[in-house]
């Protein structure tokens, strides 16, 4: 008797930069998530979906979730972090290595109330100077709660996801898939343009600018060879603008050059890239003016 087909949808989640966004672009073979060493990168959540004989696993990927801070794009990001939990039928939580937080202790609080089987992936573990104390780690969190499963491993070097994709296997559902097998993200190009610019302003900026950029694209258009793509960068003060410009502009090319490679890459075409810095006082802050920024509950 054939094996059924299984489909379901498996949430992403944990703590900021427990490396989330990596873990969904391996899985799905391609780069949808943005990703830096800065905590909270990703502010929407991002279906990646991975398709294989048989199965269909629908990834959700969260931004990360912390103590909620004073400004609305902190609420608005866990909000999407936690409306997720209750509509998917596995979930994945990641952790850093031997690490163990409040913010995590928070996180499993709220994704064992989810009432859904629980995978714990214990990622980065190639970066462990002494591999032995990760087993007695592991034995110490399998008692915090009934995990599915306990996956050590590295993303970024790829190492143990086939072990995080059986563990995944069992718990989805026999089902007709939800997409197309040659689908791999509900995303818009232009959201995915969006994003790369704001990837590369996080990683050329670091700690200088936390909250004080968005990205708009005003234009999207393709002729015969080229894919031509305006961006409007979002700042809140006069002189974040001058960071993101840089001495005689060159930041703002350095940031331009990386985001055209990436779009070349990820649309396989030749792409023009414009773009501008402007100032809009308290976006961040502003629940209307987030919303109005593809900003909430859904991303």
């Amino acid at each position: 008797m054939a094996e059924p087909i299984r489909a379901g949808y498996v949430a992403l989640v944990g703590r900021p930069n427990t490396g989330k966004s990596t873990l969904l672009n391996y899985l799905v073979g391609q780069k949808l998530s943005i990703t830096s060493r800065k905590p909270q990168t990703t502010r929407h959540q991002i279906l990646g979906i991975r398709s294989e004989t048989g199965w269909q696993a629908v990834y959700v990927d969260t931004p990360g979730m912390h103590k909620d801070g004073e400004r609305a794009i902190n609420r608005v990001m866990n909000r999407a972090a936690r409306a997720v939990l209750s509509d998917v039928d596995a979930i994945v939580m990641v952790v850093d290595r031997t690490a163990w937080t409040d913010e995590d202790e928070r996180v499993l609080e709220q994704v064992t109330a989810a009432g859904v089987p629980v995978i714990l992936a214990a990622n980065k573990v190639d970066l462990l100077a002494d591999k032995r104390v990760l087993l007695p780690h592991l034995e110490a969190l399998s008692q915090r709660a009934d995990f599915a499963a306990i996956v050590p491993l590295s993303a970024l070097r790829e190492h143990n996801l086939d072990q995080l994709d059986a563990a995944v296997l069992e718990l989805l559902p026999a089902r007709e898939f939800f997409f197309p097998e040659d689908q791999v993200t509900d995303r818009t190009e232009r959201f995915l343009a969006a994003e790369i610019v704001r990837e590369k302003i996080t990683r050329q900026l670091g700690d200088e600018l936390p909250y004080a950029t968005a990205v708009e694209i005003e234009e999207f258009a393709e002729d015969a060879v080229v894919l031509h793509i305006s961006a409007l960068i979002l700042v809140e003060r006069r002189g974040q603008k001058r960071i993101v410009i840089g001495e005689g502009g060159s930041r703002l090319r350095a940031i331009g050059t990386e985001a055209r490679k990436d779009m070349e890459r990820l649309f396989d075409q030749k792409v023009m890239l414009r773009l501008w810095v402007k100032v809009r006082a308290g976006w961040s802050d502003d629940e209307r003016a987030l919303k109005s920024l593809g900003y909430d509950e859904r991303g």
